[in-house]
C-alpha cells in the first residue's frame, strides 16, 4: 500500500507549491484551465502525489475563491465589449459541477492510481487534438486512403 505524501514546509517545497500555484492561476487567468492541466500533473511529478491526491488538492484549491479577481476582470470586461458573461449559466455550470464533482470523486476512489494517471492523460491528449484540429485533419486525411 503506498503511504500517503506530506512534506515538511522547506523552503524549497513552499517555493515549489507557490510556483505551482502562480503557473496554474496564469493560465487559469490566461486560457481558462489551471487545475487540471497544470496543478494535478505538477503535484505528481514535482511533489510525488499519488493521483488521487493531487485531484483532490486541486480540486480542494477550487474551494476557495482563487480565481475571484480574474473572474471579476472578465466580467466586466466581456460587459464593456458587448459579450457579457451569463451568470445564469455560471449557475447552472456550478450547480453541475457540485453534483458532478462529488460523484466523480467517488468514482475516481474506486479506480486504482495507474489507470486513474492513464485515463487523466487520455483525456487530456484528446483534449489538446481536438483543439488543435487534428481530428479533422486525421480523418480527411483517413477519407484519402480509400
Amino acid at each position: 500500500m503506498h503511504q500517503p505524501q506530506t512534506h515538511k514546509m522547506t523552503t524549497q517545497v513552499v517555493i515549489t507549491i507557490i510556483i505551482i500555484g502562480l503557473s496554474a492561476g496564469i493560465l487559469s487567468g490566461l486560457v481558462g484551465v489551471g487545475g487540471g492541466i497544470i496543478m494535478v500533473p505538477a503535484l505528481v511529478f514535482f511533489m510525488k502525489y499519488t493521483q488521487h491526491q493531487a485531484q483532490g488538492t486541486s480540486l480542494s484549491v477550487l474551494t476557495l475563491p482563487v480565481v475571484i479577481l480574474a473572474s471579476i476582470h472578465y466580467y466586466t470586461q466581456c460587459q464593456k465589449l458587448g459579450t457579457p458573461i451569463d451568470l445564469r449559466v455560471v449557475g447552472l455550470l456550478g450547480l453541475g459541477f457540485i453534483i458532478g464533482g462529488y460523484f466523480g470523486s467517488k468514482l475516481a476512489l474506486t479506480i486504482d492510481n495507474v489507470s486513474l494517471k492513464k485515463i487523466f492523460a487520455i483525456i487530456l491528449f484528446y483534449t489538446g487534438f481536438k483543439m488543435l484540429g487534428w481530428d479533422a485533419s486525421i480523418i480527411k486525411w483517413a477519407k484519402g486512403l480509400f
